[in-house]
């Protein structure tokens, strides 16, 4: 028992032996007190314009597995508009959505819709690689998807 004791009281202490060692190695990230929602693990993403008729972004997403992300949906109001997307939403952990100041902290989302111009902000962090997509409901142009790469 006592050997048992000694053991984990050894293996308890490895881990912070390992924080405090630094061996040098730039490869390993380098998160801050923070971790994944620090400031060097944020990346901000093309808007998202809903327009009538026009593409939703220039080009699709391409995000890493554990990075942080934000980005904007900005609605015209030149027509009722949404965005569907529930697998993308179900492999990502919202942090909030901000809407004219208001902070929102989902536990998860589906869609949204924008009745009138405005904008909102998503902050997120990206957790199941795939491939997913956001979409205007109900079309089939490619300008009116976006796809999203999670790897």
């Amino acid at each position: 028992m006592k050997k048992f004791i000694a053991m984990a009281a050894l293996a308890a202490t490895l881990p912070l032996a390992a924080l405090a060692d630094d061996d040098g190695d730039d490869d390993a990230p380098q998160f801050g007190l923070a971790g994944l929602l620090s400031a060097k693990n944020k990346h901000d993403l093309e808007p998202i314009q809903l327009s009538a008729g026009m593409p939703l972004t220039q080009a699709p997403w391409v995000l890493k597995s554990g990075s942080y992300y934000e980005f904007e949906i900005q609605g015209d109001g030149s027509q009722e508009l949404g965005l569907v997307g529930p697998e993308f939403f179900r492999a990502i952990w919202i942090d909030e959505i901000v809407v004219e100041g208001l902070e929102i902290r989902p536990l998860g989302l589906d869609s949204i819709e924008f009745d009138e111009a405005g904008e909102m902000e998503i902050g997120f962090i990206a957790i199941k690689p795939g491939s997913y997509y956001l979409k205007i409901p109900g079309s089939t142009g490619d300008s009116q998807r976006l796809e999203i790469t999670i790897e």
